[in-house]
């Protein structure tokens, strides 16, 4: 068995006898130097265990081939045995045999070395899974910290948009109440301007009034004088005052009317202005500016911290 590294927390497990490679992963470079140190420490028991079990095999059969030929060579050293004790030379034999099977326990059997190398074999097994799972748990935790990432990118994403949006629809308000506003000073100068109107008009009636007394009573002093003037003389200027009094007439008339329909639209023109000052409309539309700038103040410092931790977590990664 080997085991190659491939990379800073990376390694291959590789076993030519069982045609199989494994690859490691550690969650640091250090605990990769400890696996490899621990490999080396189990390979070199493994070998030594393995060395020492076949030298105590070894030694057993040279043991075991010996025992005949010490038999032979004894029983060929006493060709002048007693004939009246023909078992002598066996008991030699029964001695070796005796002498085998009971050094034989001493010995290491291959049985007993593979049983010192199971629990080797189980120590490699176990630090092969603490290492699955510790490369289990990493993956695990990049995987849950690329989600927390692309959770923030989305929420990020979506909270610029909703701000471009929310900038729009603030910018419309406040171009609605321009506007607006823009109308409720037009219609204030209009009143303004209605008002020095209708003064005109009141003063222009007042002078015109003044002057049809004026004519009626120049009108009854040149009756009273008529004995004095010509006929033809007195009636061209009486017709004159009839015609200059008519006109005046209608003028007043149609004064008065246009101070009527002054005072109508000026009177329009107050409940308007007074309505618009007064309108819902302008005050909600006033407070939704207000509230819009407070989100969207509250949703640029949200994106720079969000922006902040995203390059928190890109260094850390």
């Amino acid at each position: 068995m080997t085991f190659t590294q491939t990379s800073q927390k990376f390694g291959q497990w590789s076993d030519v006898r069982a045609n199989t490679v494994y690859g490691l992963g550690f969650a640091s470079e250090a605990e990769l130097g400890k696996f490899i140190e621990k490999f080396q420490e189990v390979k070199e028991a493994t070998k030594n265990a393995l060395n020492k079990a076949s030298t105590n095999g070894n030694s057993t059969v040279t043991s075991a081939n010996a025992s005949p030929v010490t038999t032979r060579s004894s029983m060929s050293n006493s060709d002048s045995f007693d004939p009246n004790n023909a078992d002598a030379p066996l008991a030699p034999a029964t001695n070796v045999i005796t002498n085998i099977k009971t050094e034989s326990p001493s010995h290491p059997t291959n049985s007993d070395a593979l049983n010192n190398i199971n629990p080797l074999s189980s120590d490699m097994k176990q630090m092969s899974i603490n290492s699955s799972s510790s490369e289990g748990m990493t993956t695990s935790n990049e995987q849950q910290l690329k989600y927390e990432n692309e959770r923030l990118k989305l929420a990020l994403a979506q909270s610029s948009a909703n701000a471009k949006k929310w900038e729009i629809e603030l910018a419309t308000l406040k171009s609605n109440n321009l506007r607006l506003t823009s109308a409720l000073q037009e219609s204030t100068a209009n009143v303004d301007e209605w008002k020095r109107q209708l003064h005109s008009y009141k003063e222009e009636n007042q002078r015109l009034k003044i002057r049809y007394q004026e004519l009626e009573a120049s009108k009854g002093s040149s009756s009273t004088g008529s004995s004095a003037v010509p006929n033809a003389a007195s009636t061209e200027l009486t017709e004159e005052f009839r015609r200059e009094i008519t006109l005046l007439k209608s003028r007043i008339e149609d004064l008065e009317k246009e101070l009527m329909n002054q005072e109508i639209e000026l009177k329009a023109a107050n409940k308007s202005l007074k309505e618009k000052q007064n309108d819902p409309t302008v005050k909600q539309l006033t407070t939704l500016c207000n509230q819009f700038g407070m989100q969207i103040t509250e949703l640029s410092g949200l994106q720079k911290e969000m922006e902040k931790v995203i390059q928190a977590h890109h260094k850390t990664t």
